[in-house]
């Protein structure tokens, strides 16, 4: 991912314990696009506030994030088919929270180079961005189906099952399904993933 929230739209409801605890892992991971690690296929973006709204005197990563994304749009507009400017192109508008941008981006990189699980991710965490949650699970379905033991498409697909569609049971087995691939994985905190499924369940079973 080399990529989560960069935090915007800390969409989760916000849920008494145990589940805070999710959230609080959601806000800081997935939001941030990060969920074991890094997915973006570019070096790690900082993190940057919003473009709009304030001078750019107080936000000088805005000014500078605008200026790249001014440079990197003349760059596809006269070379169109430079797959790797479009993905760029597309991070820079995902860590500028500008999702629809950011699909676009991506699915342009993914029609010239299609396939790139990393590159299909990204556009899921957009789709949840923009409550699109349905398109997100594609998103990430796509990103499975190219590349079966990625890890981050299967743990963002969770959290949309679990905090967007409402679907507890299909979010563990997405878990779990990385537990195959990797018994030690762990969550943005650097929790084990393990863990994180066991508080899932034992929240469900207090509630029911």
């Amino acid at each position: 991912m080399k990529k989560e929230d960069k935090t915007q739209k800390p969409p989760t409801t916000q849920r008494k314990n145990p589940i805070v605890l999710y959230v609080i892992i959601f806000i800081v991971g997935f939001l941030t696009g990060v969920a074991f690690t890094v997915y973006k296929s570019d070096p790690p973006a900082s993190q940057t506030a919003s473009s709009g709204g304030e001078s750019d005197h107080n936000h000088p990563e805005d000014n500078e994030t605008a200026k790249a994304i001014l440079s990197l749009e003349a760059e596809v507009t006269k070379d169109p088919e430079n797959h790797q400017a479009w993905t760029r192109l597309g991070h820079l508008y995902y860590d500028s929270q500008q999702p629809q941008k950011a699909i676009g981006a991506y699915t342009k990189s993914l029609e010239l180079m299609p396939g790139d699980a990393n590159v299909l991710t990204d556009p899921g965490v957009m789709y949840r961005r923009s409550n699109q949650p349905q398109k997100a699970i594609e998103a990430f379905d796509q990103a499975i189906a190219s590349d079966s033991s990625h890890q981050p498409a299967r743990f963002n697909k969770g959290i949309v099952l679990l905090f967007d569609l409402n679907q507890p049971d299909e979010a563990l087995a997405s878990w779990e399904e990385i537990l195959v691939i990797n018994p030690d994985a762990t969550t943005a905190d650097g929790s084990p993933l393990r863990e994180f499924i066991e508080k899932v369940k034992a929240d469900r079973n207090t509630q029911n």
